[in-house]
């Protein structure tokens, strides 16, 4: 049994404010949502993720004024970065809070804050009276979802309700900044290009992978993995050669002629790295449930959102 795929956005604000989860969609990918300042629905998501208490979550927000109640000051690069890209795929590491609850920031001193642009989310953001914790609406470490069905597939019926906002848009999580006494530092690569980031608040620092106490969400080596053994090149026909006798499936691009494939998936068969970013989730779900023996994955352009969908790759490796 599913859970209620619904675009009544009423229904969902009251199952909200009684303290239980709601899947979202977003521009980035769904999440799962509980009441910001409700530790006991918050403690929800991580039980229903089955997602490690260290690692915080990401606050959404609908306007700039709400985050009075969410941190303490926002440096000046912040701030920029703001007025740049909210709403949008950039999620801001800022100094806590004392209304934020430990569990969201898994007891660090500073939270993630996001205001995503997406109609449905807005709206939904805007009839309540608290900001959403939400992170991605899949089991912990799986791929994440860009579609309701994604979230039914993997929920059924154990969420009550998933708010559907059709495929995401972006298809990649949001882009994280923190800052180091006002030096903007990346943690995680996402839906804005770091030379998105760089033109509005010049050079960047990258933050490395983290496995046991994340400044922030998305710092894990393993994750977005697939069931199926994936495997990273820059050589497909290579790899394919290799497994000549198995059931295999190829992520591309934009090349579609690999003979001993099983299946092919081209992102994007004009070569646009912002389509191709959109359409990997749904892509890797796709082959996921394939019946295949190993996906094959080509490497990507280390440039723009080729940056974001090769780090995805590269940890969604078994």
């Amino acid at each position: 049994m599913s859970s209620a795929i619904t675009t009544d956005i009423s229904f969902c604000q009251q199952l909200l404010k009684e303290g239980q989860l709601v899947a979202i969609p977003t521009e980035t990918v769904y999440g799962l949502a509980a009441n910001a300042f409700d530790k006991k629905a918050v403690k929800k998501i991580f039980e229903m993720k089955g997602r490690p208490f260290f690692n915080p979550l990401i606050v959404h927000i609908h306007s700039l004024e709400q985050l009075k109640d969410l941190t303490e000051c926002i440096p000046d690069n912040a701030l920029k970065l703001a007025n740049a890209f909210w709403p949008g795929p950039l999620t801001l590491i800022l100094p806590k809070g004392d209304k934020v609850p430990d569990i969201i920031t898994a007891g660090k001193s500073t939270v993630g804050v996001r205001m995503p642009n997406h109609p449905l989310m807005l709206a939904l953001l805007k009839g309540l009276p608290f900001p959403l914790a939400a992170p991605s609406a899949n089991p912990f470490t799986r791929v994440s979802p860009t579609s309701a069905a994604h979230v039914a597939d993997y929920f059924g019926n154990r969420i009550p309700a998933i708010l559907d906002g059709g495929d995401c848009r972006i298809g990649l999580e949001s882009t994280i900044v923190g800052f180091d006494n006002g030096k903007p530092m990346v943690y995680r690569k996402g839906g804005i290009s770091i030379e998105a980031i760089e033109a509005v608040v010049g050079p960047v620092d990258l933050m490395t992978e983290d496995d046991t106490a994340p400044q922030a969400p998305g710092m894990l080596s393993k994750h977005y993995s697939p069931r199926t053994p994936l495997i990273v090149t820059e050589n497909v026909s290579e790899i394919l050669n290799d497994y000549r006798s198995k059931k295999i499936g190829v992520l591309s691009f934009s090349k579609i002629d690999f003979p001993d494939a099983t299946v092919v998936k081209a992102l994007s068969p004009k070569g646009n790295l912002e389509e191709a970013a959109q359409s990997l989730f749904a892509s890797l779900h796709a082959l996921d449930s394939a019946g295949l023996d190993v996906i094959v994955a080509e490497r990507f352009p280390e440039e723009g959102l080729g940056r974001s969908i090769n780090d995805r790759l590269r940890r969604a490796q078994n």
